[in-house]
């Protein structure tokens, strides 16, 4: 890890309404700085609103309002929304702060003095939407090639920033450092950009046209460029000008956070900025993609913009959070469902870590009335998980500082899958039966250990669920302050677990009524509503069906994690099963022929794209496969060692 880690996002416009882009942008951040902070790093959170160009003075005018009530009254939008979702960003700035005016004049003062600021006649084609000044050869069918929207001919005279000069510099320093733009073909795509001539940066817009801006100090008549006023935040927010202790002890930027839109102005306007001003560079601008709604932008115009408020309310923040950290790879693109939502926090939350909080907080009030015992003689299968969860802690903190934290993510999640598969190995609950105490214990300590320290690397992400779990295991009292503290963590033993509710309730979805059939005769429900085979027809002979038709179905081995009798049905068992690295829950009618335990452990086959179903009010995702001969049943299971979620066929 570094010492010093300074993280920034874009300032966002304020007459934007937030969406899941913004703020998968902030969560991204706040998770990067509280992992940091984790691993003991001194850290710098900076995030914040841009409140000048024509647009807020548009929208301020419709209003009748002055632009700076406007955005005093807008700009709430974003700050409520970050607390809801747990920011803790170091600083929020606004543009339109007196301190922040006061660096830019400064700034365009030196530069102007300097020479590299000029005036000069500009003709060119103008964007509302985006605030800038296009080329003909720019323009793609005659509309701005950022938006779409409609462009305006504008001639005027202008003051334009010397970007011109840099721009041989610029393509040196990109290839000559590896880590300055990521991922790396998004360098990529800027010194495609660089393969043009660099123009100059047109950097002001006469007051006649907009008067919303910070004024040039050499020219009373003009107000700066939107762009070139919200870059500079990025130093402004750390005390340049203002505070060189401050300012010298967190630039250059280990971070800067961007969406994939604003590529240019942040990797080509921005580092040419800080070359003429004098100043380092960041170390990274990292990139990232677009969240998608059915494969398609999200957009205002089509009707498909997210709203976090609603995920928020329908799961809970930590939740949230933890869907757009493992289900986008940072740089690339990811696609929106709610059906995927429900997907990965019913597989990764309720079922693989609630599960396993659940059985080891049960298991151990059940043992011990809840008191963590101490761990005996050291077994393979001990040394199996402690191996698992020190992977997660070494997989975190390589993918940190690479930006991949969907795959430090995933690391983690394995090590609770681990703790799952240990449970099922060591079989506490028989080791109870048994009366083998000392093993008992040694398996309740070890995976009420490998729940801490997950805990612990998660908290980043879920802090607030992950501090309740602590509390839960009674972890709390060991005031562990972040993942560094894990390598000198105290023993567990001795703490007492309080029982505790669900701490990821599963989401059931309601499925919609099917259209109303009416037969002759309505068949009577089977008293135990276990499932039903299809009926035959009267004569089935021979019925071929082509291999596409047969390939539609898939069939998968899985393993049977958990078993048990559903209340009040006589035939039916309800199993958590593990589908590669998925877990399911499925409930099938083969309770009268196998117990609980007599299933668990076994490699089953099942049909893996089954429609989920609700039997009992319980949902069935998939059917296992078994052969059924009168009075005998006999599950369909594979001969030998194989994994689960191996495709059949």
């Amino acid at each position: 890890m570094s010492e010093k880690f300074y993280v920034t996002t874009p300032i966002y416009y304020v007459n934007d309404r937030p969406h899941i882009g913004h703020s998968y942008t902030t969560v991204l951040a706040d998770v990067l700085a509280r992992t940091h902070r984790s691993f003991g790093d001194r850290t710098f959170f900076l995030t914040g609103t841009d409140e000048h160009g024509q647009k807020v003075q548009n929208a301020a005018e419709k209003r009748g309002v002055s632009p700076l009530a406007h955005c005093d009254e807008t700009v709430v939008r974003f700050q409520e929304l970050w607390q809801r979702l747990g920011i803790t960003n170091d600083y929020f700035i606004r543009t339109t702060q007196e301190d922040h005016k006061k660096i830019v004049s400064k700034i365009m003062q030196d530069l102007y003095d300097r020479g590299e600021i000029y005036k000069s006649e500009y003709t060119g084609w103008y964007c509302v939407g985006c605030e800038r000044f296009f080329t003909e050869k720019d323009l793609v069918d005659g509309k701005c090639p950022e938006c779409g929207r409609e462009v305006n001919a504008i001639t005027e005279s202008n003051y334009f920033f010397r970007m011109s000069k840099y721009q041989d510099w610029l393509i040196d320093h990109i290839k000559s450092h590896p880590d300055f733009i990521l991922p790396a073909f998004r360098a990529n795509e800027t010194l495609g950009f660089l393969k043009q001539p660099l123009e100059d940066l047109c950097i002001s817009r006469p007051k006649s046209r907009l008067a919303w801006g910070i004024e040039l100090p050499f020219d009373k008549d003009y107000v700066c460029y939107v762009w070139f006023d919200a870059l500079i935040n990025y130093i402004s927010g750390v005390g340049y000008g203002s505070d060189d202790e401050k300012f010298n002890s967190w630039w250059p930027a280990s971070c800067h956070l961007i969406g994939k839109d604003i590529l240019t102005t942040h990797t080509v306007y921005w580092p040419t900025m800080l070359k003429a001003i004098g100043l380092p560079m960041p170390q990274t601008i990292f990139a990232h993609g677009w969240w998608l709604v059915d494969n398609s932008k999200m957009s205002k115009s089509v009707g498909n913009v997210v709203n976090p408020m609603d995920m928020i309310d329908r799961a809970g923040v930590d939740a949230f959070r933890y869907f757009l950290m493992a289900e986008m790879s940072p740089g690339n693109d990811a696609n929106f469902s709610e059906e995927s939502f429900i997907a990965r926090y019913n597989s990764d939350l309720a079922n693989d870590l609630g599960n396993l909080l659940s059985r080891v907080n049960k298991l151990t009030i059940r043992a011990t009335g809840g008191e963590i015992p101490a761990p005996g003689e050291v077994t393979d299968e001990d040394k199996e998980l402690a191996a698992a969860v020190a992977a997660a802690v070494a997989d975190m903190g390589s993918c940190l500082e690479a930006y991949k934290l969907d795959q430090g993510i995933n690391a983690v999640l394995n090590a609770v899958r681990a703790g799952n598969r240990y449970l099922e190995k060591c079989a506490p609950w028989n080791l109870a039966k048994n009366g083998d105490t000392a093993r008992l214990h040694s398996v309740l300590h070890n995976a009420a250990d490998a729940l801490c320290r997950i805990a612990v690397l998660l908290a980043p992400v879920m802090p607030e669920k992950m501090a309740e779990l602590l509390a839960v295991l009674g972890a709390d009292k060991l005031n562990i302050r972040g993942i560094a503290d894990l390598a000198s963590l105290k023993s567990v033993t001795g703490l007492v677990m309080k029982e505790t509710a669900p701490l990821f309730p599963r989401i059931i979805v309601e499925e919609a009524p099917a259209a109303e059939v009416k037969p002759e005769k309505k068949a009577k429900s089977s008293k135990n509503d276990a499932p039903q085979a299809a009926k035959p027809a009267e004569k089935v002979v021979n019925v071929a069906v082509t291999i596409d038709e047969f390939f539609k179905t898939q069939l998968k081995t899985a393993k049977v994690l958990t078993a048990e009798k559903v209340e009040g049905a006589d035939k039916l068992l309800k199993l958590s099963i593990e589908v590669g690295s998925e877990t399911r829950q499925l409930v099938a009618g083969v309770a009268q022929f196998y117990s609980p335990e007599a299933i668990v452990g076994k490699t089953i086959v099942i049909v893996a794209n089954l429609k989920p179903a609700k039997i009992r009010g319980i949902e069935s995702q998939g059917m296992l496969l078994a052969a059924k001969d009168g009075d005998n049943l006999k599950l369909v299971t594979i001969d030998g060692d194989m994994p689960s979620g191996v495709s059949i066929g």
